[in-house]
Protein backbone atom coordinates (compact mmCIF):
# COMPACT_ATOMS: atom_id res chain seq x y z
CA UNK A 1 0.00 0.00 0.00
CA UNK A 2 1.13 3.27 -0.97
CA UNK A 3 2.01 6.28 1.75
CA UNK A 4 -1.18 7.98 0.07
CA UNK A 5 -3.42 4.33 -0.06
CA UNK A 6 -2.21 4.62 3.61
CA UNK A 7 -3.62 8.21 4.79
CA UNK A 8 -7.13 7.53 2.47
CA UNK A 9 -7.91 4.65 4.44
CA UNK A 10 -7.63 6.27 7.84
CA UNK A 11 -10.71 7.41 8.74
CA UNK A 12 -11.23 11.51 9.23
CA UNK A 13 -10.99 13.08 12.62
CA UNK A 14 -14.04 12.76 14.53
CA UNK A 15 -15.16 15.39 16.74
CA UNK A 16 -15.14 14.59 20.66
CA UNK A 17 -18.85 13.63 20.94
CA UNK A 18 -21.24 15.21 24.11
CA UNK A 19 -22.45 12.86 26.74
CA UNK A 20 -26.29 12.75 27.83
CA UNK A 21 -26.88 10.71 30.59
CA UNK A 22 -30.45 9.45 31.04
CA UNK A 23 -31.82 7.99 34.79
CA UNK A 24 -34.55 5.86 33.62
CA UNK A 25 -37.40 5.23 36.16
CA UNK A 26 -36.83 2.37 38.29
CA UNK A 27 -39.83 0.76 37.76
CA UNK A 28 -40.22 1.47 34.01
CA UNK A 29 -39.87 -1.47 31.52
CA UNK A 30 -38.94 0.85 28.35
CA UNK A 31 -36.54 -0.09 26.32
CA UNK A 32 -33.58 2.12 26.04
CA UNK A 33 -34.03 3.13 22.09
CA UNK A 34 -37.41 4.14 22.67
CA UNK A 35 -36.19 6.50 25.48
CA UNK A 36 -33.05 7.63 23.39
CA UNK A 37 -35.87 8.52 20.63
CA UNK A 38 -37.61 10.68 22.69
CA UNK A 39 -34.36 12.32 25.11
CA UNK A 40 -33.02 13.37 20.95
CA UNK A 41 -36.93 15.00 20.21
CA UNK A 42 -36.14 17.07 23.91
CA UNK A 43 -32.52 18.40 22.64
CA UNK A 44 -32.90 19.02 19.17
CA UNK A 45 -36.19 21.55 20.66
CA UNK A 46 -33.61 23.14 22.93
CA UNK A 47 -31.12 23.51 20.11
CA UNK A 48 -28.11 24.68 22.23
CA UNK A 49 -26.45 24.08 25.32
CA UNK A 50 -23.98 26.22 26.98
CA UNK A 51 -22.05 23.92 29.58
CA UNK A 52 -23.08 20.77 31.71
CA UNK A 53 -26.98 21.55 32.64
CA UNK A 54 -29.56 18.69 34.55
CA UNK A 55 -33.66 18.34 33.00
CA UNK A 56 -35.97 17.11 35.36
CA UNK A 57 -39.32 18.65 34.30
CA UNK A 58 -40.32 16.89 31.07
CA UNK A 59 -43.41 18.13 28.53
CA UNK A 60 -43.67 14.37 26.98
CA UNK A 61 -45.82 12.09 28.41
CA UNK A 62 -42.65 9.36 28.17
CA UNK A 63 -40.25 11.25 29.31
CA UNK A 64 -42.56 12.14 32.49
CA UNK A 65 -43.70 8.47 32.70
CA UNK A 66 -39.92 6.66 31.80
CA UNK A 67 -37.21 9.08 32.85
CA UNK A 68 -35.55 11.64 36.54
CA UNK A 69 -33.44 13.24 34.35
CA UNK A 70 -31.33 13.80 31.03
CA UNK A 71 -28.47 15.54 32.20
CA UNK A 72 -25.53 16.83 29.55
CA UNK A 73 -22.16 15.86 31.26
CA UNK A 74 -18.43 16.76 31.02
CA UNK A 75 -18.43 19.27 28.44
CA UNK A 76 -15.76 21.75 28.39
CA UNK A 77 -16.56 24.03 26.24
CA UNK A 78 -12.59 25.32 25.59
CA UNK A 79 -11.32 21.76 24.54
CA UNK A 80 -14.00 21.87 22.17
CA UNK A 81 -13.45 25.50 20.87
CA UNK A 82 -16.69 26.69 21.06
CA UNK A 83 -18.80 28.91 23.31
CA UNK A 84 -21.96 26.90 23.22
CA UNK A 85 -23.01 23.47 21.73
CA UNK A 86 -25.06 23.04 19.07
CA UNK A 87 -27.46 20.10 20.20
CA UNK A 88 -29.06 20.04 16.63
CA UNK A 89 -25.37 19.33 14.66
CA UNK A 90 -23.48 17.57 17.63
CA UNK A 91 -22.28 14.20 18.44
CA UNK A 92 -24.64 13.32 20.93
CA UNK A 93 -23.59 10.03 22.55
CA UNK A 94 -26.91 8.88 24.68
CA UNK A 95 -26.45 6.48 27.95
CA UNK A 96 -29.29 5.49 29.29
CA UNK A 97 -29.46 3.46 33.10
CA UNK A 98 -31.43 2.71 35.85
CA UNK A 99 -30.37 3.23 39.50
CA UNK A 100 -30.13 0.10 41.90
CA UNK A 101 -31.14 0.88 45.48
CA UNK A 102 -30.03 -2.32 47.38
CA UNK A 103 -27.04 -1.09 48.84
CA UNK A 104 -23.78 -2.63 49.47
CA UNK A 105 -23.82 -6.51 50.28
CA UNK A 106 -21.30 -8.22 52.49
CA UNK A 107 -18.82 -10.87 51.43
CA UNK A 108 -17.67 -13.49 53.69
CA UNK A 109 -14.55 -15.58 53.15
CA UNK A 110 -14.34 -18.13 56.18
CA UNK A 111 -16.42 -19.91 58.91
CA UNK A 112 -15.84 -16.97 61.26
CA UNK A 113 -18.16 -14.52 59.28
CA UNK A 114 -14.56 -12.52 58.18
CA UNK A 115 -16.59 -9.82 56.39
CA UNK A 116 -13.86 -9.53 53.81
CA UNK A 117 -15.45 -7.20 51.50
CA UNK A 118 -18.35 -4.86 50.51
CA UNK A 119 -20.11 -5.31 47.08
CA UNK A 120 -22.75 -2.70 45.10
CA UNK A 121 -24.56 -3.87 41.83
CA UNK A 122 -23.58 -0.52 39.92
CA UNK A 123 -25.17 2.10 39.22
CA UNK A 124 -26.14 2.77 42.50
CA UNK A 125 -28.59 5.28 44.31
CA UNK A 126 -25.99 6.21 46.97
CA UNK A 127 -23.36 7.01 44.45
CA UNK A 128 -25.00 9.23 41.74
CA UNK A 129 -24.07 12.37 41.49
CA UNK A 130 -20.81 11.78 43.92
CA UNK A 131 -18.69 12.25 40.22
CA UNK A 132 -20.28 15.79 39.52
CA UNK A 133 -19.42 16.75 42.94
CA UNK A 134 -15.77 16.29 43.49
CA UNK A 135 -13.52 19.13 42.43
CA UNK A 136 -9.85 18.80 41.73
CA UNK A 137 -7.00 21.08 40.62
CA UNK A 138 -5.89 18.50 37.62
CA UNK A 139 -7.94 17.28 35.07
CA UNK A 140 -7.46 13.69 36.72
CA UNK A 141 -11.47 12.78 36.03
CA UNK A 142 -11.15 13.19 32.26
CA UNK A 143 -7.80 11.25 32.69
CA UNK A 144 -9.34 8.36 34.08
CA UNK A 145 -12.25 8.36 31.70
CA UNK A 146 -9.92 8.42 28.94
CA UNK A 147 -7.63 5.73 30.42
CA UNK A 148 -10.79 3.05 30.34
CA UNK A 149 -11.44 4.11 27.44
CA UNK A 150 -8.16 3.26 25.87
CA UNK A 151 -7.59 -0.05 27.88
CA UNK A 152 -11.22 -1.02 25.94
CA UNK A 153 -10.11 -0.17 22.97
CA UNK A 154 -6.58 -2.12 23.23
CA UNK A 155 -8.50 -4.87 23.84
CA UNK A 156 -11.05 -4.99 21.76
CA UNK A 157 -8.47 -4.49 18.93
CA UNK A 158 -6.74 -7.47 20.17
CA UNK A 159 -3.65 -5.52 21.19
CA UNK A 160 -0.63 -7.64 22.01
CA UNK A 161 0.00 -7.33 25.75
CA UNK A 162 3.56 -8.77 25.44
CA UNK A 163 3.98 -6.11 23.42
CA UNK A 164 2.47 -2.88 24.71
CA UNK A 165 1.85 -3.84 28.63
CA UNK A 166 -1.20 -2.16 30.67
CA UNK A 167 -2.43 -3.80 33.99
CA UNK A 168 -5.77 -2.60 34.33
CA UNK A 169 -4.57 -1.13 37.75
CA UNK A 170 -4.72 2.59 39.08
CA UNK A 171 -3.32 4.03 42.38
CA UNK A 172 -4.52 7.12 43.58
CA UNK A 173 -2.28 8.75 46.42
CA UNK A 174 -1.85 11.54 48.77
CA UNK A 175 -3.02 13.45 52.24
CA UNK A 176 -6.32 11.04 53.86
CA UNK A 177 -9.12 13.39 53.12
CA UNK A 178 -9.00 14.23 49.64
CA UNK A 179 -11.75 12.50 47.55
CA UNK A 180 -9.17 9.25 46.59
CA UNK A 181 -11.91 6.97 47.64
CA UNK A 182 -14.76 8.96 46.76
CA UNK A 183 -13.76 9.35 43.51
CA UNK A 184 -12.82 5.71 43.21
CA UNK A 185 -16.21 5.15 43.59
CA UNK A 186 -17.48 7.84 41.10
CA UNK A 187 -15.27 6.29 38.59
CA UNK A 188 -16.69 2.91 38.57
CA UNK A 189 -20.26 4.55 38.81
CA UNK A 190 -19.35 6.71 35.80
CA UNK A 191 -18.01 3.84 33.79
CA UNK A 192 -20.77 1.77 34.27
CA UNK A 193 -22.87 4.72 33.00
CA UNK A 194 -21.08 5.28 29.91
CA UNK A 195 -20.43 2.00 29.15
CA UNK A 196 -24.56 0.67 29.67
CA UNK A 197 -24.42 -0.35 25.74
CA UNK A 198 -21.97 -2.55 26.43
CA UNK A 199 -22.36 -3.89 30.36
CA UNK A 200 -25.78 -4.80 31.72
CA UNK A 201 -24.74 -3.64 34.64
CA UNK A 202 -21.72 -3.13 36.83
CA UNK A 203 -20.28 -4.53 40.10
CA UNK A 204 -17.86 -3.14 42.59
CA UNK A 205 -16.14 -4.86 45.16
CA UNK A 206 -14.76 -3.17 47.91
CA UNK A 207 -11.74 -5.29 49.21
CA UNK A 208 -11.55 -4.57 53.19
CA UNK A 209 -7.70 -4.95 53.43
CA UNK A 210 -7.40 -4.95 57.05
CA UNK A 211 -9.67 -7.69 57.58
CA UNK A 212 -7.36 -9.66 55.25
CA UNK A 213 -4.81 -9.66 57.53
CA UNK A 214 -5.97 -13.17 60.02
CA UNK A 215 -5.60 -13.56 63.93
CA UNK A 216 -3.52 -17.01 62.42
CA UNK A 217 0.02 -17.15 61.19
CA UNK A 218 0.40 -17.38 57.43
CA UNK A 219 -3.32 -17.32 56.47
CA UNK A 220 -3.26 -14.07 55.23
CA UNK A 221 -1.74 -15.15 52.26
CA UNK A 222 -4.66 -17.99 51.70
CA UNK A 223 -7.29 -14.84 51.88
CA UNK A 224 -5.97 -13.04 49.86
CA UNK A 225 -6.15 -15.67 47.58
CA UNK A 226 -9.94 -16.75 48.76
CA UNK A 227 -10.77 -13.20 47.95
CA UNK A 228 -9.80 -13.31 44.60
CA UNK A 229 -11.29 -15.85 43.72
CA UNK A 230 -14.67 -15.10 44.41
CA UNK A 231 -13.87 -11.75 42.18
CA UNK A 232 -12.70 -14.53 39.51
CA UNK A 233 -16.43 -15.70 39.59
CA UNK A 234 -18.01 -12.68 39.18
CA UNK A 235 -15.18 -11.40 35.94
CA UNK A 236 -16.27 -14.81 34.86
CA UNK A 237 -19.85 -13.04 33.65
CA UNK A 238 -18.72 -10.88 30.30
CA UNK A 239 -22.17 -9.16 31.19
CA UNK A 240 -20.61 -6.61 33.95
CA UNK A 241 -18.32 -4.66 34.28
CA UNK A 242 -15.94 -5.38 37.49
CA UNK A 243 -14.50 -2.77 39.41
CA UNK A 244 -12.14 -3.94 42.71
CA UNK A 245 -10.99 -1.22 45.05
CA UNK A 246 -8.97 -1.61 47.28
CA UNK A 247 -8.35 1.16 49.91
CA UNK A 248 -5.21 1.88 51.47
CA UNK A 249 -3.32 -0.65 49.76
CA UNK A 250 -0.69 -0.04 51.68
CA UNK A 251 -1.97 -2.78 54.47
CA UNK A 252 -1.76 -5.45 51.81
CA UNK A 253 1.32 -4.20 49.83
CA UNK A 254 3.91 -3.49 52.50
CA UNK A 255 6.99 -3.36 51.16
CA UNK A 256 8.71 -7.02 51.35
CA UNK A 257 12.58 -5.66 52.55
CA UNK A 258 10.87 -4.22 55.37
CA UNK A 259 9.48 -8.07 55.91
CA UNK A 260 12.94 -9.17 55.01
CA UNK A 261 14.84 -7.44 57.24
CA UNK A 262 12.57 -8.44 60.20
CA UNK A 263 10.85 -5.83 60.69
CA UNK A 264 7.53 -7.13 59.46
CA UNK A 265 6.32 -10.44 60.04
CA UNK A 266 6.94 -12.60 57.39
CA UNK A 267 3.17 -13.04 56.50
CA UNK A 268 3.79 -10.09 54.68
CA UNK A 269 6.06 -11.18 52.20
CA UNK A 270 2.84 -14.28 50.89
CA UNK A 271 0.22 -11.17 51.12
CA UNK A 272 2.48 -9.52 48.91
CA UNK A 273 2.72 -11.90 46.94
CA UNK A 274 -0.42 -13.37 46.36
CA UNK A 275 -1.95 -9.84 45.86
CA UNK A 276 0.55 -9.77 42.70
CA UNK A 277 -0.48 -13.21 41.37
CA UNK A 278 -3.60 -12.20 41.56
CA UNK A 279 -3.22 -9.31 39.78
CA UNK A 280 -1.56 -10.47 36.93
CA UNK A 281 -4.41 -13.06 36.60
CA UNK A 282 -6.98 -10.74 36.38
CA UNK A 283 -5.44 -8.48 33.71
CA UNK A 284 -5.97 -10.46 30.73
CA UNK A 285 -9.94 -9.98 31.22
CA UNK A 286 -11.32 -7.15 29.73
CA UNK A 287 -14.22 -6.49 31.64
CA UNK A 288 -12.19 -5.47 35.19
CA UNK A 289 -10.00 -2.71 36.56
CA UNK A 290 -8.42 -2.57 39.99
CA UNK A 291 -8.98 0.69 41.55
CA UNK A 292 -6.81 1.72 44.57
CA UNK A 293 -5.79 4.66 47.57
CA UNK A 294 -3.17 5.62 50.01
CA UNK A 295 -2.33 7.83 51.91
CA UNK A 296 1.14 6.36 53.14
CA UNK A 297 3.34 5.06 49.34
CA UNK A 298 6.43 5.22 50.76
CA UNK A 299 5.19 1.95 52.72
CA UNK A 300 3.79 0.14 49.15
CA UNK A 301 6.02 -2.60 47.63
CA UNK A 302 7.81 -1.04 44.91
CA UNK A 303 6.28 -4.12 42.83
CA UNK A 304 2.99 -3.48 43.18
CA UNK A 305 3.81 0.19 42.08
CA UNK A 306 5.07 -0.41 39.43
CA UNK A 307 2.19 -2.50 37.76
CA UNK A 308 0.07 0.57 38.61
CA UNK A 309 -0.61 2.15 34.88
CA UNK A 310 -1.34 5.66 36.35
CA UNK A 311 -0.02 6.87 39.54
CA UNK A 312 -2.18 10.37 40.47
CA UNK A 313 -1.57 11.86 43.72
CA UNK A 314 -4.64 13.81 45.03
CA UNK A 315 -3.55 16.85 46.97
CA UNK A 316 -5.33 19.25 49.27
CA UNK A 317 -7.60 21.45 47.10
CA UNK A 318 -6.37 25.33 45.71
CA UNK A 319 -8.07 28.30 46.41
CA UNK A 320 -9.80 27.88 43.04
CA UNK A 321 -10.99 24.75 43.78
CA UNK A 322 -12.00 25.66 47.18
CA UNK A 323 -14.03 28.54 46.36
CA UNK A 324 -16.33 25.72 43.54
CA UNK A 325 -16.81 23.66 46.55
CA UNK A 326 -18.21 26.11 48.46
CA UNK A 327 -20.11 27.90 45.41
CA UNK A 328 -21.32 24.39 45.21
CA UNK A 329 -22.31 24.04 48.70
CA UNK A 330 -24.23 27.83 49.04
CA UNK A 331 -25.84 26.97 46.45
CA UNK A 332 -27.63 24.39 47.25
CA UNK A 333 -28.41 26.33 50.58
CA UNK A 334 -29.89 28.43 48.32
CA UNK A 335 -32.29 25.79 47.12
CA UNK A 336 -33.15 24.42 49.89
CA UNK A 337 -34.42 28.03 50.64
CA UNK A 338 -31.50 28.02 54.21
CA UNK A 339 -29.94 30.70 52.50
CA UNK A 340 -32.25 33.26 51.25
CA UNK A 341 -32.10 33.22 47.61
CA UNK A 342 -32.00 36.80 46.99
CA UNK A 343 -28.97 38.16 45.80
CA UNK A 344 -26.88 36.34 42.93
CA UNK A 345 -23.70 34.66 43.84
CA UNK A 346 -20.87 34.31 40.80
CA UNK A 347 -19.11 31.86 40.03
CA UNK A 348 -15.36 31.38 39.17
CA UNK A 349 -15.33 31.82 35.72
CA UNK A 350 -17.76 34.82 35.88
CA UNK A 351 -15.41 36.33 38.75
CA UNK A 352 -12.68 35.84 36.04
CA UNK A 353 -14.43 37.31 33.16
CA UNK A 354 -14.64 40.44 35.64
CA UNK A 355 -11.01 40.33 36.34
CA UNK A 356 -11.62 39.74 40.52
CA UNK A 357 -12.49 43.68 40.33
CA UNK A 358 -14.90 44.30 43.44
CA UNK A 359 -18.35 46.06 42.58
CA UNK A 360 -21.88 46.16 43.81
CA UNK A 361 -22.55 42.55 41.84
CA UNK A 362 -19.25 41.29 42.72
CA UNK A 363 -19.19 42.16 46.36
CA UNK A 364 -20.42 38.86 48.25
CA UNK A 365 -19.13 36.53 45.63
CA UNK A 366 -15.37 38.36 46.22
CA UNK A 367 -16.21 37.75 50.33
CA UNK A 368 -16.08 34.01 49.18
CA UNK A 369 -13.47 34.01 47.24
CA UNK A 370 -11.42 35.67 50.46
CA UNK A 371 -12.61 32.94 52.06
CA UNK A 372 -11.94 30.11 50.03
CA UNK A 373 -7.64 32.08 50.22
CA UNK A 374 -8.35 31.34 53.68
CA UNK A 375 -9.59 27.97 53.89
CA UNK A 376 -6.25 26.84 51.32
CA UNK A 377 -4.79 23.47 53.22
CA UNK A 378 -7.57 21.98 54.59
CA UNK A 379 -8.96 18.94 53.05
CA UNK A 380 -12.21 18.36 50.47
CA UNK A 381 -13.55 16.37 53.65
CA UNK A 382 -13.24 18.97 55.92
CA UNK A 383 -14.82 21.65 53.50
CA UNK A 384 -17.64 19.70 53.17
CA UNK A 385 -18.38 20.09 56.60
CA UNK A 386 -17.76 23.53 57.46
CA UNK A 387 -21.10 24.93 55.30
CA UNK A 388 -23.04 22.71 57.80
CA UNK A 389 -21.05 23.75 61.11
CA UNK A 390 -21.09 27.35 60.32
CA UNK A 391 -25.13 26.78 60.50
CA UNK A 392 -24.92 24.84 63.50
CA UNK A 393 -22.07 27.09 65.38
CA UNK A 394 -22.98 30.45 64.30
CA UNK A 395 -26.56 31.04 63.16
CA UNK A 396 -29.73 30.38 65.05
CA UNK A 397 -32.14 30.90 62.46
CA UNK A 398 -34.14 28.95 60.33
CA UNK A 399 -32.90 31.17 57.31
CA UNK A 400 -30.33 33.61 56.94
CA UNK A 401 -28.40 36.15 54.29
CA UNK A 402 -26.30 35.64 51.81
CA UNK A 403 -23.94 38.03 53.78
CA UNK A 404 -24.82 36.76 57.38
CA UNK A 405 -24.24 33.01 56.22
CA UNK A 406 -20.59 34.06 54.67
CA UNK A 407 -19.36 36.19 57.65
CA UNK A 408 -20.67 32.48 59.60
CA UNK A 409 -18.68 30.25 57.41
CA UNK A 410 -15.72 32.79 57.53
CA UNK A 411 -15.44 32.30 61.18
CA UNK A 412 -15.99 28.72 61.38
CA UNK A 413 -12.97 28.68 59.10
CA UNK A 414 -10.92 30.64 61.02
CA UNK A 415 -11.88 28.03 64.45
CA UNK A 416 -11.12 25.16 61.88
CA UNK A 417 -7.68 26.39 61.90
CA UNK A 418 -7.34 27.17 66.10
CA UNK A 419 -8.52 24.00 67.06
CA UNK A 420 -6.04 22.22 64.95
CA UNK A 421 -3.86 24.10 66.02
CA UNK A 422 -4.38 23.13 69.59
CA UNK A 423 -4.38 19.37 68.72
CA UNK A 424 -0.87 19.50 67.09
CA UNK A 425 0.23 21.57 70.03
CA UNK A 426 -1.30 18.93 72.78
Amino acid sequence: MEVGDLENALPDYVEPSVHVEICQNPCSTLTAAIIKEHVMQLLHQHRTAYGDFILTEFDDPILIKHVKSVAICDTDLSKLGKQAIDLCHTQLDLHVFQLQEDGAASEELDDDNLSAASHWILPAVEFHGMWENLIFDSSVKEDLLHYAATTLLFSDQNVDCNVISWNRVILLHGPPGTGKTSLCKALAQKLCIRLSNRYSYGQLIEINSHSLFSKWFSESGKLVMKMFQKIQEFIDNQDALICVLIDEVESLTAARKSSMSGAEPSDAIRVVNALLTQIDQIKKHPNVIILTTSNVTGAIDLAFVDRADIKQYIGHPSPAAVFKIYHSCLCELMRKRIIQPLQQLLDLRALEVMEFKENDATKLSMRLWEIANQSHGLSGRTLRKLPFLAHALYIQTRTVSLKDYLAALSEVVKRQFEERGHLESS
